[in-house]
């Protein structure tokens, strides 16, 4: 294919490699993403030329290699890369690599750029053992998600050491479809105005003690995220959570099921679209103590429990031009509960979910959901990424009749919600 053409014809692209044996096939990535008219620049780390040699890949970028920080510092490469560059692909990540840029260390050129890029990351890990499985590595490819970074899991198979298990560095086709995905971010929500609610809700039952759930807040996070980077106006009204706030979007922190109603509320009349991911409780103590309580002896607390306010149906209510989006958190009859909550506050879809199923349940990375509109429409979600969900779940509300009536938003309207003051801050309550 000649340059100039292709699915990523002139779009500058940086791609990392990392001290792994699967440094051969960035090779052949590079070859792929040349052929589709990328221009590419390859940064190795030091542990990577001992691999490959930089010459392979300066013969097929026809670009020189960067790997040293200091020598390249007159030319600043890891500000000049950073600021060119349209994407940063990390291909093979090692394990270390991906601890280095969840942790924010800036060692060497490669990890220097990633600090420095304001563009999409891309990683594809690639390690051998059980190493992928480890508790550290599984928590830094969660900080990087949380970051909007897009990592290509590895896959399953022979390994280096001969052991068979999952640290294969993904097939070229995968890697090159994230890429693309990053590079040709939809715009479609440009014009909306979204209110997102995530996380729990904490009920005082004393000073020092509440009610709540296990919600984290992961999937009204991802929605939130997904929205503001198709296009949208984003406000995110969060129960604590110790997630960080997605970039470009509003964050709103609430504590308790009232203080989540008001700010709902206040912006309810803002917004084009709700979307209700908040695991909301049901019920909260009716006489909360101010001080904390005592054991006294063997004596029994007995508890008290009002029922919250149902926040979704109050502001269905209200709606007007507004599209409704709830969610069904549920163990048992999924579809039937979902239809039922669907129907019962006049929503346009809702996302059911069953919280006890393996990798779907609060704190997962991952969810599998069946999404129901109004008029009877059914789309299953297998297991996937919990930010991929968000998307699916977009491009069903985007599909939507009624989305294609909403007013557009003007640029004075979409800059923030009128009707509420502003309270940006990450959500980083513990």
């Amino acid at each position: 294919m000649a340059s100039g053409t292709g699915r990523f014809a002139g779009r500058r692209v940086v791609l990392g490699v990392t001290g792994s044996i699967a440094a051969y096939k960035a090779v052949g990535l590079l070859r792929a993403l040349v052929q589709e008219g990328a221009e590419v620049s390859v940064v190795m780390t030091e542990s990577a030329k001992r691999f490959v040699t930089p010459l392979t890949f300066e013969v097929l970028s026809k670009r020189p290699v960067a790997s040293d920080l200091f020598a390249a510092h007159e030319e600043m490469l890891h500000l000049t890369l950073a600021e060119q560059a349209e994407v940063v692909v990390i291909a093979p990540a090692t394990a270390h690599a991906l601890a280095k840029c969840a942790l924010g260390l800036a060692d060497d050129l490669l990890s220097t750029l990633v600090l420095a890029a304001g563009c999409p990351v891309v990683v594809a890990p690639a390690m051998d053992g059980g190493m992928w499985d480890h508790p550290a590595v599984q928590a830094h490819v969660a900080t990087l998600r949380a970051r909007s970074v897009t990592v290509v899991e590895p896959e399953e198979g022979p390994l280096a050491s001969g052991r068979v298990g999952t640290g294969r560095l993904a097939q070229e086709d995968r890697i090159l479809s994230a890429i693309e995905e990053r590079l040709h971010i939809r715009r479609d929500w440009a014009g909306q105005r979204v209110l997102v609610s995530a996380g729990p809700t904490h009920e005082p039952l004393d000073a020092v003690r509440f009610i709540s759930n296990r919600s984290t807040g992961k999937m009204g996070y991802a929605v939130a995220e997904a929205a503001r980077q198709r296009g949208a106006d984003v406000v995110l009204v969060t129960g604590p959570t110790s997630l960080p706030a997605p970039a470009g979007v509003e964050c709103v922190q609430v504590s308790t099921a009232e203080e989540m109603a008001k700010a709902l509320s206040l912006r309810f009349a803002w917004c084009t679209v709700l979307i209700m991911a908040a695991a909301v409780a049901d019920f909260r103590p009716r006489h909360p103590s101010s001080s904390k309580l005592k054991k006294s002896g063997k004596a029994r607390l007995v508890l008290e429990l009002d029922p919250t306010e149902d926040i979704l149906a109050t502001l269905a209510k209200r709606a007007r031009h507004q599209v409704l989006v709830g969610f069904a958190a549920e163990t048992t009859s999924l579809r039937s509960h979902a239809e039922a909550k669907l129907k019962a506050k006049g929503l346009d879809l809702i996302v059911a979910n069953n919280v006890s199923a393996a990798g779907s349940g609060f704190g997962s990375d991952t969810n599998a959901a069946t999404l129901i509109d109004r008029d009877g429409r059914v789309i299953e979600l297998n297991l996937m990424p919990k930010r991929a969900v968000a998307d699916r779940i977009l491009d069903a509300v985007h599909a939507l009749p009624r989305v294609a009536r909403l007013p557009a938003a003007s640029s004075a309207e979409a800059s923030s919600p009128k009707s509420a003051p502003r309270s940006v801050s990450p959500a980083s309550q513990g």
